[in-house]
């Protein structure tokens, strides 16, 4: 589904010398798959999932979805396909405090040419086992619960890519394996995910991990599929 091409990017500085955050990095994602990108701070892995998020342009190189090349898309081909075809999920959960999980989960709706919305929210909210929790205000609801919320608001315009960014930095272990659990369960059901993380415990339980360092792609390796959540997240 994604090649990326010996994607680089520089950050100019008005003083002093640029800054290089990614170098000739190459990767392909393929339908389906779980890929966790993995780095310590300053490694590239941000910049990567702009670029990947349509948030960044690279410096040179090529992107291809399906096929075409996107890199080159003016802003308002970059918004339409991150609007109709990726979900995001951060480490801050970034809901509305005061509207409720369904609410919330109704907002990129707001901005969908879809001909029917009716019942995707409650659908998303489903998929992530929070169909009980649906008139709560995330002040009622726990840390993984309110990211379980920002996944389901992902997950509502059902996009071809879901890419999520230390989804787990503001939770305790026992929260962080359940939104792992989640993730896995979306990508059982086809969901293609990119998860970016430090966390090389967390990372394990994706399909693949690819590292960088320092803006290099350092490594590529398939996680054997057997590897689950532990049943006390489950």
């Amino acid at each position: 589904m994604i090649e990326l091409k010996q994607i680089s990017k520089t950050y100019k500085r008005p003083t002093g010398e640029p800054v290089v955050a990614l170098s000739d990095v190459s990767l392909h994602i393929d339908r389906g798959e779980f890929v966790a990108i993995v780095g310590a701070s300053g490694s590239g892995k941000s910049t990567l999932m702009n670029i990947l998020g349509l948030l960044d342009v690279p410096t040179s190189g090529q992107y291809l979805w399906d096929g075409a090349d996107v890199t080159s898309l003016d802003p308002n081909r970059q918004a339409e396909m991150r609007n109709k075809k990726i979900g995001f999920v951060f480490q801050a959960f970034h809901l509305l405090p005061r509207t409720t999980a369904l609410e919330n989960v109704e907002l990129p709706l707001l901005y969908s040419d879809r001909r029917s919305i009716k019942d995707l929210s409650r659908r998303a909210l489903d998929a992530v086992n929070l169909a009980d929790r649906i008139h709560h205000r995330p002040s009622e609801l726990s840390g993984g619960q309110q990211q379980r919320v920002a996944i389901a608001r992902a997950l509502v315009n059902e996009p071809d890519l879901l890419l999520a960014d230390e989804p787990t930095g503001n939770l305790d272990r026992t929260s962080a394996l359940e939104i792992i659990s989640v993730f896995q369960t979306l990508n059982g059901t086809g969901r293609t995910i990119v998860l970016i993380t430090h966390d090389r415990e967390i990372a394990s339980f994706a399909g693949r991990i690819v590292s960088l360092e320092r803006g290099y792609r350092v490594g590529d390796d398939t996680v054997v599929r057997t590897t689950r959540v532990p049943q006390e997240a489950q």
